[in-house]
C-alpha cells in the first residue's frame, strides 16, 4: 500500500504556474519528472529532480533554484526539467509539501494552483 501526500510542481517554463498535485509514489514521481529522478533531502522537504536534466538538455528552472535557495540550498543552476517537492517524515518517508515551503513559494511566485 502507498500513501498518497501532495507534491508541489516547479515547472521550468515561466509561463507555467506552479502546481499541487497528489502524488502516490515512485511511478507518480517519474510521470511527473519525464523518466528517472534523482532528490535532495534537506530538513522536512525533500526535492525531486530528472536525473538526466543536463545530458537530456532540460531547460533549467529558474523558480527551483530560487525556492531551494531561500531555503539555504544552492543549486547553482542545477535544477533542470520540472522539480517536485514533498515534504519529509523524521524517518525520511515522502509526505505532503510543509505549509511554509508553500507560504514562501506564493511570496515567490504567486499561489501555486489545484490539480
Amino acid at each position: 500500500m502507498t500513501n498518497t501526500h501532495t507534491a508541489l510542481i516547479v515547472p521550468p517554463r515561466l509561463g507555467e504556474p506552479l502546481r499541487v498535485v497528489p502524488v502516490e509514489g515512485a511511478d507518480s514521481l517519474k510521470d511527473l519528472l519525464g523518466g528517472d529522478f534523482e532528490s535532495v533531502a534537506r530538513g522536512d522537504w525533500h526535492l525531486y529532480l530528472n536525473a538526466e536534466g543536463t545530458s537530456a538538455n532540460l531547460p533549467v528552472n529558474l523558480r527551483a533554484d530560487q525556492l531551494m535557495h531561500d531555503c539555504g540550498l544552492d543549486l547553482a543552476g542545477a535544477a533542470r526539467g520540472p522539480a517536485v517537492i514533498v515534504g519529509r517524515d523524521a524517518k525520511g518517508k515522502d509526505t505532503s509539501i510543509p505549509e511554509h515551503l508553500l507560504r514562501l513559494a506564493a511570496e515567490l511566485f504567486g499561489t501555486p494552483q489545484a490539480a
